[in-house]
């Protein structure tokens, strides 16, 4: 069992929880993820490691309330513990010999693109962090990236918080400045990251993006992560999640993520009527 030693609410959907998990925490790195079960019943469910503290042995993961884990997840409160938290798993980030570097976040993906700036920003990289938002009220981690780049900039869908644009904006304003990156790493919804990569290639930037298909069992084994990068079929559990945005098929990518989305919002909204049966029934 791994205690939830923190839990903290970041808007009306989206919650952080510190877990105790001495052992990955001693070797997690930036760009690697877990997957953990609430109780036996549950599914497996894969969460990009946001942070994490080697002497306090906490590693902490942030998500967004969307189905049924999710729901589970966020009813526990501090002190109680969830059944698994495997990790870490995945490939590290490598971000070679770089000066300059713009991290690019979208709604919840910025609890994954963190992280990448943290790991910049500690190297002495000089790191221009971009995050957008639907509006002001989803904004998340604020201050944590502000606190691991030189440079924040914050947009909002609908300029709710003065600054209406979409981070595609932000960025091709940031090249047309003669800001010259070294890498852009791009993290959130699958069409924002391939957005990004479209600004980035006539300027042949190395863009990173972090991959999300569908995955169960974490190492390879299943199959169902995998994706198509440079016409090869690679796991994102095992050869990922971080792959060559320029080399990803992004439109098969979005369609394998879309072949459960029925099924999907049908569990999400399903209530088991056995916990809620009268005699009568």
């Amino acid at each position: 069992m791994f205690k939830i030693i923190e839990k903290r609410q970041l808007n009306q959907a989206v919650f952080l929880m510190k877990i105790d998990a001495p052992f990955i925490a001693k070797k997690a790195q930036a760009g690697q993820f877990i997957i953990f079960r609430v109780d036996e019943y549950s599914e497996r469910v894969p969460l990009t490691i946001a942070d994490y503290d080697r002497e306090a042995g906490t590693v902490t993961i942030i998500f967004q309330v969307v189905g049924r884990s999710t729901k589970l997840l966020v009813d526990l409160e501090a002190g109680d513990s969830i059944l698994d938290f495997v990790g870490p798993l995945g490939v590290a980030s490598h971000f070679g010999d770089i000066k300059k570097a713009a991290v690019i976040g979208g709604g919840v993906g910025c609890a994954i693109a963190y992280p990448q700036a943290k790991a910049l920003f500690q190297m002495g990289v000089a790191v221009d962090v971009i995050a957008g938002f639907r509006n002001k009220d989803l904004i998340i981690l604020e201050e944590e990236m502000r606190a691991v780049s030189d440079h924040l900039i914050i947009t909002t869908d609908d300029g709710s918080n003065g600054n209406k644009g979409f981070v595609t904006n932000a960025l091709q304003q940031q090249i047309d400045a003669g800001n010259q990156y070294d890498l852009v790493v791009a993290i959130g919804p699958v069409p924002m990251m391939k957005f990004v990569c479209e600004v980035t290639r006539p300027y042949s930037i190395r863009t990173m993006v972090s991959l999300n298909p569908i995955m169960i069992d974490g190492t390879g084994m299943c199959g169902c992560c995998r994706v198509n990068v440079d016409g090869q079929i690679r796991f994102a559990c095992v050869d990922g999640p971080d792959f060559d945005g320029h080399k990803v098929d992004f439109d098969e990518l979005i369609r394998r993520n879309n072949v459960y989305k029925q099924q999907e919002e049908h569990d999400a909204a399903h209530v088991c009527r056995l916990h809620h049966a009268t005699p009568a029934e």
